[in-house]
């Protein structure tokens, strides 16, 4: 998705047509979202023919009907986001909530998307039973996915794809025997090194922080034999139902593991501004902040949650001017989306901040690379 939005923040068109739908991930609630999308399309038909003309408006409905008109709505998210042109249609599944609208312009409307990505934890949870082992994607308290055998991401691993059956069964004897519970477990740490190898492929193409979920022991071994074990940023015993249990169930199971990462970064955050300020590698003036996130030089850029700002920028000259009036003509609403973007397209990474670490006197802290 991230490649995905940095391709449409780089693309220009006229129109540039950017649609929010709300939809609902659950029967019966979902039904109703094949009427929102109609309702949408509708506005956005209106739109573009009053402001460009009937052809254009044809061009770029026909574009958007061919891949709408049969969506399979019980695959829905939070939101459908759809971004047209006469050349080009893109359809994107979201799993946050983005306000219902409509926009046109010359550029496609992905900065609060990207400001909403910014400001989550993305992670893996990986489910470790003792028979099956399930791997579910997540951000904050919502599932994105979980990884089944017709996920296209599974559909040419080197390893086993999931979920993963434990196959590799012993043959117990004496239950009570010490030779029978060493052999339990040797297969059990073979069984969850299988299960690893298979994380860490699917790890490799996003880099995200694991969360493990089983009993104590299954924990432990995993941990064991875990190539990467500083991925893991929490591990939770308590939840039940690991191998039926849907997906969501899973997810809430673990939020205060998910609370305790976001805590940890929040106190690193702290020593990372200081240290960087310590040797003269801290920006916190917006212009400043602007320029070097322009030129490629943020590294971290750290932000108190629901800081905006509009203001008057200038790409060629690298400037930026605070504005009092967001619908001015010529202000950007959000210079700090812009910001954000700029880090996040040059390779560097926001990190959110509670509004009582960060306060009115410093909203916004970027840590450069030079």
């Amino acid at each position: 998705m991230k490649a995905t939005l940095r391709s449409l923040r780089e693309s220009t068109a006229n129109p540039a047509v950017s649609i929010f739908v709300t939809t609902h991930r659950q029967h019966p609630d979902n039904e109703q979202d094949p009427i929102s999308l109609k309702n949408q399309l509708k506005v956005a038909q209106e739109r573009i023919t009053n402001e460009y003309d009937k052809g254009t408006a044809a061009a770029i409905m026909d574009k958007i009907h061919a891949e709408t008109d049969h969506l399979d709505h019980n695959y829905n998210l939070d939101t459908l986001a759809i971004f047209a042109s006469t050349e080009d249609v893109q359809v994107i599944r979201l799993p946050f909530d983005a306000k219902e609208r409509v926009i046109i312009g010359e550029r496609f409307a992905t900065r609060d998307l990207v400001r909403d990505m910014a400001s989550a934890v993305h992670y893996y949870v990986v489910v470790l039973g003792r028979d099956q082992a399930r791997l579910i994607e997540a951000a904050n308290g919502r599932v994105i996915k979980e990884f089944d055998q017709n996920d296209k991401a599974q559909n040419h691993m080197e390893s086993i794809p999931f979920p993963i059956e434990n196959n590799s069964l012993y043959k117990t004897g004496d239950g009570g025997s010490d030779r029978s519970a060493n052999n339990e477990n040797s297969y059990l740490k073979e069984y969850f090194n299988r299960v690893d190898k298979s994380v860490q492929e699917l790890w490799g193409e996003h880099r995200m922080p694991l969360i493990l979920v089983g009993d104590n022991r299954n924990i432990s071994y995993y941990k064991e034999v875990c190539d990467r074990p500083d991925n893991i940023i929490g591990a939770v015993s308590n939840v039940t139902d690991l191998e039926n249990g849907s997906a969501q169930h899973i997810v809430d199971g673990v939020q205060e593991a998910v609370e305790a990462y976001r805590s940890s970064l929040h106190e690193a955050a702290l020593g990372d501004i200081d240290k960087a300020r310590g040797v003269e590698m801290l920006r916190t003036d917006l212009q400043e902040v602007y320029r070097a996130a322009f030129q490629g030089a943020g590294e971290t850029l750290y932000l108190r949650r629901g800081y905006m700002q509009p203001a008057t920028i200038d790409e060629k000259e690298q400037t930026l001017e605070l504005a009092e009036d967001p619908t001015a003509d010529g202000v950007t609403d959000d210079a700090v989306g812009e910001i954000i973007e700029q880090v996040i397209h040059n390779g560097g990474k926001v990190v959110f901040m509670p509004q009582d670490i960060m306060d009115e006197q410093m909203p916004i802290a970027l840590v450069t690379r030079y």
